[in-house]
């Protein structure tokens, strides 16, 4: 598929199909993925991809833990400034306009059980970097996470150009010490998000929504041109 149409197509969805993805599709795609530019050719990152049993029993792990607090690796922000605070505001209201369309939506309150549950997805790809490149003794090296960035579109990108779906969640790894006791990860691995994949079920109404864009001219200022 054309690279503009792949960027065109990928979109977060948030209802899949059982259907198992090929342990074969799922290495071409890491295998592709890692491609990604890193600082220094540093490779920061480490994948963990799990599917079938193991990723069940993750799922029921993280929905018994909903609705206790929240202990991530890597915190979210605590206040939004207003430009953000708007976006982020005019997404919660039509996501949740477009949850009472899709099928799980319907019946109350499990829609907000899909999330842990990785949206039904077959297969989880999380991404982790060893704390000692991230915590160092002058403050926190971020390019990590800059670069865990790029992989972890390339991984979305490739996953759209094999017919596939995801959503990427910081949702995923909301508990990481469970993630590292059931994955037997060590504590030296931070979990930095998990990105949910496999094949959408297109006729969930719930994948007909799509999140709005700024306009190019908002946030691009040019300089030096004629």
């Amino acid at each position: 598929m054309d690279i503009v149409e792949v960027i065109k197509q990928r979109k977060s969805i948030r209802a899949f199909k059982p259907t198992p993805v090929p342990q074969e599709v799922l290495s071409r795609i890491a295998e592709l993925a890692l491609r990604a530019p890193s600082w220094a050719n540093t490779q920061p990152w480490e994948l963990a991809i799990v599917s079938g049993a193991k990723l069940e029993a993750i799922k029921e792990a993280f929905s018994t833990q909903h609705g206790a607090r929240a202990l991530p690796d890597f915190p979210g922000p605590e206040e939004f400034p207003e430009a953000y605070k708007n976006r982020f505001q005019n997404l919660a209201a039509k996501m949740s306009e477009a949850a009472k369309k899709g099928r799980r939506g319907k019946k109350a309150g499990e829609w907000y059980l899909q999330g842990p549950r990785l949206y039904g997805a077959p297969a989880a790809i999380y991404i982790l970097i060893d704390r000692s490149f991230f915590e160092q003794r002058v403050g926190l090296n971020v390019y990590p996470v800059f670069d865990c960035g790029l992989l972890a579109q390339n991984i979305m990108l490739l996953a759209t150009d094999h017919g596939l779906g995801t959503i990427i969640q910081a949702q995923a790894v909301h508990y990481p010490n469970v993630l590292r006791r059931m994955l037997g990860l060590p504590d030296s691995k931070l979990v930095l998000v998990g990105i949910a994949i496999g094949y959408p079920d297109w006729e969930d109404p719930i994948n007909e929504f799509r999140s709005d864009r700024e306009p190019v001219d908002s946030l691009v200022k040019w300089y030096g041109f004629d």
